[in-house]
């Protein structure tokens, strides 16, 4: 299904989720702080802060494993990815535990990074032309390919 993506798709979605992220920023700064919630507005931005960097550093890790001539590519950014997950969650339930607003407001931003990356995918993926039952026909011929052994017949 990704393979129709192309790399226009991913800089707008790129874009649009990281234009959507500093308005959601700046309004929940300004509504978190109307409610006299200091720490949580803190949190919140830090939280879509921590999800742009963490966007930036999956496109950076994935650049870097494509240009590579291994074959298997998958476990360079499991690797990646598990240990920027880790550092991710020890920081945000570090944050929990010494300051609860900072920290729950740190989640909440991270989630709504999320969200918006997801709905800005979504919205390319969707905006993409049908797939259609050759398309569909052509991949699974593709994927399950028997090389012919010059035997003749079938």
């Amino acid at each position: 299904m990704f393979e129709r993506f192309s790399l226009p798709d991913v800089a707008g979605v790129s874009r649009r989720t990281m234009l959507g992220a500093l308005v959601a920023g700046v309004v929940g700064l300004v509504a978190l702080l109307l409610f006299s919630q200091p720490w949580a507005a803190l949190g919140f931005c830090a939280g879509l802060g921590i999800g742009m960097v963490n966007f930036r550093l999956i496109q950076r890790s994935v650049i870097h494993v494509g240009e590579r001539a291994e074959e298997n590519k998958r476990r360079p950014l499991a690797v990646n990815t598990l240990g920027r997950m880790a550092v991710i969650t020890v920081v945000a339930l570090g944050l929990l535990f010494i300051k609860p607003p900072l920290g729950f407001g740190v989640i909440a931003g991270m989630a709504l990074f999320q969200m918006l990356l997801l709905g800005n995918v979504t919205r390319s993926m969707m905006k993409l032309p049908p797939l259609t039952t050759a398309d569909t026909a052509d991949t699974t011929e593709q994927a399950v390919a028997v090389p012919d052994d010059g035997g003749g017949e079938g």
